[in-house]
């Protein structure tokens, strides 16, 4: 019997083509090789790009690690990416090259693919919409943002997903491909737009020298000046409402500040305009009581001269 066996392993042995296996090592081998020198050309041209988008991104003012974050998940994606079809390439030519039919594989990918591509094509949607996002930076974590008409900060952006915070604490979660309208409010730079009503009778240039004082003051503040990118624009009359002269302007500030300068600024204006005695004017109403009833003055009116001549009648009687 153990003769049998290794009669069977010599002519086994024998019959073996090693021509031929030799051949085929070698080329699974420099395929290998090939396979691992493009995979550290990969990472190399991969290096080249974060560094460069870091660069980018320093150079528009950004933050290090707003930037940092930002392309470190786009180089993450985009060597995944490049390594799975990388190694995918890779097996389907070994699997060739040890004898194995890759047709049906391929065939069977291409089906399996497309199934996938109609059912997942809003999770794909949603990817694709992310990626663009990031990579063109659309929008970042920190920014306030309208997401299809609803506002808020912007908590976590992921590949998927947007997920807002508004003012009332209401997580909103929106998925990338269904976002249709998006609104930075704070990208690079934001704004304060401000209307100022005074009365009809005051001076329109003096208000605007009052508004413009107030502004060179707050630039120059230790607290709210380095906020403030520039002095307040000041655009002019922008309309004659039904009791007030509105004068329109705008105050340039660093991301996200708008709020916390415009609030100072109308405080400041506020009491500017007491000291200089500019009217802020307001509505006024006059109050009646039904159709066949007196207005509300004017019975005060007459209940007070009424009251009067009691009284004018009491002192003639003590006298």
């Amino acid at each position: 019997m153990e003769v049998n066996i290794f009669d069977q392993v010599v002519n086994f042995v024998c019959a073996v083509n090693w021509n031929g296996l030799g051949h085929h090592a070698f080329r699974i081998l420099l395929v290998l090789v090939i396979a691992l020198v493009a995979t550290r050309v990969l990472n190399r041209l991969m290096n080249i790009l974060r560094q460069r988008l870091v660069s980018a991104g320093l150079s528009k003012g950004d933050s290090a690690a707003e930037t940092a974050k930002r392309t470190d998940t786009i180089i993450r994606l985009v060597r995944q990416a490049s390594c799975i079809f990388l190694w995918a390439m890779v097996a389907l030519v070994l699997l060739k090259e040890v004898g194995v039919e890759i047709a049906p594989i391929l065939a069977g990918a291409g089906i399996v693919g497309l199934a996938v591509g109609f059912g997942a094509q809003n999770l794909v949607r949603d990817v694709i919409s992310g990626f663009f996002f990031i990579l063109e930076d659309q929008v970042r974590v920190g920014d306030v943002v309208v997401v299809n008409g609803t506002g808020g900060l912007v908590e976590e952006m992921n590949f998927r997903t947007i997920i807002l915070r508004d003012t009332s604490g209401v997580v909103h979660i929106f998925p990338n491909g269904t976002v249709t309208t998006l609104s930075n409010m704070t990208k690079d730079w934001s704004a304060y737009l401000f209307d100022l009503s005074v009365a009809y009778k005051e001076d329109i240039d003096r208000v605007m020298r009052v508004i413009e004082q107030v502004g060179s003051e707050m630039v120059l503040d230790p607290k709210f000046g380095h906020l403030m990118l520039e002095a307040p624009e000041i655009f002019g009359v922008n309309e004659f409402a039904d009791s007030a002269v509105v004068i329109r302007g705008r105050i340039k500030t660093r991301p996200i500040q708008q709020w916390a300068v415009g609030r100072e600024f109308n405080r400041r204006i506020k009491y500017a305009f007491d000291a200089a005695g500019i009217e802020i004017p307001f509505p006024h109403r006059t109050i009646y009581f039904g159709d066949a009833s007196k207005p509300f003055d004017v019975r005060i009116a007459e209940a007070n001269q009424g009251a009067a001549v009691k009284e004018g009648r009491k002192e003639q009687e003590r006298a």
